[in-house]
């Protein structure tokens, strides 16, 4: 589609506000997955850390009890 001016590409042939709406739910849809998944991703690192610390806990545990 070829545009006169900035104000023609604005106006989208008349049906700016469904084009410009649509746009808008898009992104805001695509910054919420964005978001939510680092959400998730940092949820996730801290429960595998608080795994491998009592782990470590566990094994240090284990060797004090052996040396009894």
């Amino acid at each position: 589609m070829h545009f006169d001016s900035l104000t023609d590409f604005f106006a989208m042939g008349g049906y700016a506000f469904y084009v410009w709406t649509s746009f808008l739910i898009t992104a805001m849809a695509m910054g919420w997955v964005a978001v939510t998944q680092i959400i998730n991703k940092n949820k996730l690192l801290s429960e595998v850390r608080k795994r491998i610390d009592r782990e470590k806990r566990i094994k240090e545990a284990e060797k004090l009890e052996n040396t009894l």
